[in-house]
C-alpha cells in the first residue's frame, strides 16, 4: 500500500521535535559534567567559604533599641543610640545614685506671702492654697490612705455602658444623673421633657423686663470629680430661654464655668451662623429659626429686588424651610446631646439646632495669643476640660422631665487606665545619676494624667546616647492632680521609671511657674549641670544639636537661649487681660517662648536663691516670669548673652529644628525614627 505523502508542515514539526530532544540531551549532559567537577572542589576547599548559619528565622529583638542598633551602619551621622557596655566597672557603679521622687525645692508658709508692693498678691494666695492642699494629698499618698479609700470606691462603683433614669427618679436624686466615668467620643444623652408655662420671676433684675415672666431651663454637664471642696466646673451649660431673656426673644445660650469664672457665652438668637464662621465637626454653631421681628432673614429685601435677575440667568430659586423655636410650652420634645470630635452637638426632635466647641486651649489659640498678643472671636482661650471630666448631668428650671438616657459611655476612665499607655519595661527606665557634673539637664513640664505623652518621650528622644550615658539628664516635673486616682498611678510610674519629680502642690495652669523654679533647683543644685533646659512633654528635642548650640557660648558667660520675644505688650482687655496691679509696666521684658529654652547654671542658681529668700517675683505667665528673672540677673549680677533662634519652634515643626512643639505621641515616635534613620531633623504630619 502506498504511503501518503507528508505535507511540508508535518515535515517541519517532525524535524523540530528531533532538534528539541537533541538540545535537551546536550543540556543534561553538560549539567552532569558540571556536577561531577563541583563536588570534588567543595570537598577539597571545605565549607569555610559557605555560611554555616542555620536556615532558621532570625532571633527576636528584645527591644526597639536593639532593632534600631541592627540597622545598616551607613548613616549620614554617627549613631544616636547608646551602646550598653557588657559590664560596668565597680568604680563607676559606686558613683551612681538614684534620684528622689519628691522635689527638694523648699516650700514654707512664708514662701507665698508677697510684699504689699508686689503685684502678684492673688497669684501668691493661689499658690499658698495649692501648696497646702498638695502637701496634704502627698501625705495621704505616702501613708497609703489614698489607695485604701480608692479600693473601697472601686468595689462600690463601676463604669456602665449606659445609664437611664425616669423623671421621678431624677427628681429624687436632686435632678442629678451621675456618669461614673464621664463621656467619650460618640457618647450621647437623650432627654425627653416638656417646658412649663411662663411664671413671674422674683429676681428683680429679671422682673424689670417688659414681659415680667420667665420660662427657661438649663442642662449642665458638671465635673463632679474635677475638684474637691468647691463648686464643680460646668463643662457645658446649655440654657434654652423661651421667655425672660434680656433681648425679649427666645434664645439658646451655652457657656462654661470654672471656679465661678464664666467664659464668653455663645448665644443662638434665631440667625444662622455666618458662612465664614468656624464650624464644629462640619456643623454650624447656630441654626436658624423663625423670629417675630424678621421678614424671613436680613437678606430677604435685597433678594426680592433681584429675583428677576436670577430668573433671567436661569438660576433656580433656592427652597428654604424655616423652623420655629425648637421648644414650646407644654409640648413634648426629645433633645439629644452628642459628643463629637470638636465639640458638643444638640438636636431637638431629630433636627440639628446648635453645636458648641470644646473649651480647650488649642494650638491656633496659643499661637494667636503668643505671637499677636490679642484674642480673636474664634479663639476662646480658657481653662480646658476633657470629655472624661463630665461625670454628672443636672437638669433644672421650668421643665418636666419624662426620662433621661445616656449611652455609649466609656467602660473605664482613660485617666485611670495608664496601663493602656505605659510599657513597664526596663528599656525605658532612666539611667542612674552620676556624681560628676553633667553637661545639660532637661526638665520637662508634664501634667499628672499625661501618661501617653511621657511614654512617647521615653521611647523617642530620651533614647539618645547622650541621655542614656547620663551626660544629659532628663526628668519630668509633675504637680499633684485633682483626682486621687491619677496621683496613685503617677507615684507608681515615678517609682518604676525613675524619671519623674513630683512638685507637691495642686496643679494649676497659673502656677506652672513653680515647676520651672523646681527645674532650676534640680538642675543647678542636685546635678550642678552646666546648662538647664526647660521644655514641655509635647516638645521634641534634638539633644545633641541643642547641647552644641549652648556650647557655642564661652563657658564663663551667662546665657539665655530660645525663641526670644522683644517688646511684647500685655493685654489689658479681654479674658486674658493683665491688670496694672499684676504688671504695671507697658512692655514685657525679653523672654523666650515656653516650649523650649536654655539657662546657664548661674542664672538658675540665682532664681532658686531668690525664691528661697522669698524675694522672687512671680507672674502667672511662666515664660514671661523667666524673662523677668533673667533681666533682673542681667541688671544686677552679671551681663547675660541673649541668643535668639527660630529653630526653637513654638507652633509646630520646621525643617532643621532644634525643638518641635505641639507634637502628639505618634509624631514623637515618627520624629525619632526619622532622626535615627536619616540623621536629619524632619517633620511628621500625622496626629
Amino acid at each position: 500500500m502506498r504511503k501518503p505523502k507528508l505535507s511540508k508542515l508535518d515535515v517541519f514539526v517532525s524535524v523540530s521535535k528531533q532538534r528539541s530532544v537533541q538540545i535537551l540531551t546536550a543540556v543534561g549532559f553538560l549539567y552532569m559534567l558540571l556536577i561531577t567537577f563541583e563536588i570534588p572542589f567543595v570537598f577539597k576547599t571545605g565549607f569555610s567559604t559557605l555560611s554555616q548559619d542555620p536556615l532558621t528565622r532570625p532571633e527576636k529583638h528584645n527591644s526597639q533599641r536593639e532593632l534600631q542598633e541592627r540597622l545598616p551602619p551607613s548613616r549620614p551621622l554617627k549613631s544616636l543610640l547608646f551602646q550598653e557596655p557588657e559590664s560596668e566597672p565597680p568604680a563607676i557603679q559606686g558613683l551612681r545614685r538614684r534620684s528622689q521622687i519628691l522635689s527638694t525645692l523648699k516650700f514654707d508658709p512664708e514662701t507665698f506671702n508677697p510684699g504689699s508692693k508686689d503685684g502678684s498678691v492673688e497669684l501668691h494666695k493661689s499658690a499658698k492654697v495649692a501648696w497646702e492642699v498638695g502637701r496634704k494629698l502627698w501625705e495621704e499618698l505616702e501613708s497609703g490612705k489614698t489607695l485604701k479609700s480608692l479600693k473601697k470606691t472601686e468595689e462600690s462603683s463601676s463604669c456602665p455602658l449606659s445609664v437611664s433614669l425616669t423623671g421621678s427618679h431624677l427628681s429624687n436624686r436632686g435632678s442629678l444623673m451621675e456618669l461614673p466615668c464621664g463621656l467619650t467620643l460618640g457618647s450621647h444623652i437623650t432627654v425627653v421633657g416638656k417646658p412649663r408655662a411662663a411664671h413671674s420671676e422674683k429676681d428683680p433684675k429679671i422682673s424689670m423686663l417688659k414681659e415680667g415672666e420667665v420660662s427657661q431651663f438649663k442642662l449642665e454637664l458638671q465635673g463632679l470629680k474635677a475638684v474637691d471642696g468647691e463648686e464643680p466646673p460646668r463643662i457645658l451649660h446649655l440654657n434654652p430661654r423661651l421667655k425672660g431673656d434680656w433681648s425679649g426673644k427666645p434664645v439658646i445660650e451655652q457657656n462654661t464655668c470654672y471656679r465661678m469664672q464664666w467664659g464668653s457665652a455663645q448665644r443662638c438668637e434665631g440667625w444662622r451662623s455666618r458662612d465664614d464662621e468656624e464650624t464644629v465637626d462640619g456643623q454650624v454653631k447656630c441654626e436658624k429659626w423663625v423670629r417675630d421681628d424678621s421678614v424671613s432673614s436680613k437678606e430677604e429685601p435685597s433678594k426680592a429686588d433681584t429675583w428677576w435677575l436670577s430668573r433671567l440667568v436661569g438660576r433656580s430659586k433656592k427652597v428654604t424651610v424655616e423652623w420655629p423655636f425648637p421648644f414650646t410650652v407644654d409640648m413634648l420634645f426629645v433633645l439629644t446631646l452628642s459628643a463629637g470630635l470638636e465639640g458638643f452637638h444638640v438636636s431637638v426632635d431629630g433636627k440639628h439646632v446648635t453645636s458648641f466647641p470644646y473649651r480647650t486651649v488649642s494650638v491656633l489659640c496659643l499661637w494667636f495669643w503668643l505671637v499677636n498678643w490679642r484674642e480673636t472671636d474664634d479663639c476662646l482661650c480658657m481653662k480646658g476640660f476633657t470629655l472624661e471630666d463630665a461625670t454628672g448631668l443636672t437638669i433644672n428650671g421650668d421643665i418636666d422631665v419624662h426620662s433621661v438616657f445616656a449611652g455609649s459611655l466609656p467602660t473605664s476612665h482613660p485617666s485611670f487606665s495608664p496601663q493602656r499607655y505605659l510599657e513597664l519595661s526596663s528599656n525605658w527606665q532612666a539611667p542612674s545619676l552620676p556624681d560628676e557634673q553633667v553637661d545639660m539637664f532637661i526638665g520637662i513640664l508634664s501634667a499628672g494624667n499625661h501618661f501617653a505623652e511621657r511614654m512617647a518621650v521615653r521611647k523617642s528622644w530620651m533614647q539618645h546616647k547622650l541621655v542614656k550615658s547620663s551626660k544629659v539628664v532628663t526628668r519630668f516635673f509633675v504637680a499633684l492632680h485633682t483626682r486621687k486616682e491619677v496621683n496613685v498611678e503617677l507615684k507608681k510610674e515615678a517609682e518604676f521609671f525613675g524619671d519623674i519629680v513630683i512638685v507637691p502642690y495642686m496643679d494649676s495652669y497659673d502656677l506652672v511657674v513653680l515647676k520651672t523654679v523646681a527645674i532650676c533647683e534640680y538642675g543647678a543644685h542636685q546635678l550642678a549641670a552646666k546648662y538647664i533646659m526647660k521644655c514641655d512633654d509635647d516638645t521634641f528635642v534634638q539633644v545633641d544639636a541643642v547641647l552644641s548650640e549652648a556650647k557655642r557660648t564661652p563657658a564663663n558667660k551667662s546665657l539665655y537661649i530660645g525663641n526670644i520675644n522683644y517688646y511684647h505688650k500685655p493685654l489689658r482687655q479681654g479674658k486674658w487681660a493683665v491688670t496694672y496691679e499684676e504688671w504695671p509696666e507697658e512692655d514685657y521684658p525679653p523672654y523666650a517662648n515656653g516650649p523650649g529654652y536654655i539657662l546657664s547654671n548661674d542664672i538658675s542658681r540665682f532664681i532658686v536663691k531668690e525664691f528661697e529668700k522669698h524675694k522672687l517675683r512671680m507672674f502667672k505667665m511662666e515664660d514671661v516670669s523667666v524673662g523677668m528673672w533673667v533681666e533682673q540677673f542681667n541688671n544686677g549680677t552679671k551681663p547675660v548673652d541673649y541668643i535668639h533662634s527660630l529653630k526653637f519652634c513654638q507652633f509646630g515643626c520646621i525643617e532643621n529644628h532644634l525643638t518641635a512643639h505641639y507634637q502628639s505621641p505618634r509624631q514623637m515616635i515618627c520624629l525619632w525614627d526619622k532622626l535615627v534613620l536619616t540623621g536629619k531633623p524632619q517633620c511628621c504630619n500625622m496626629r
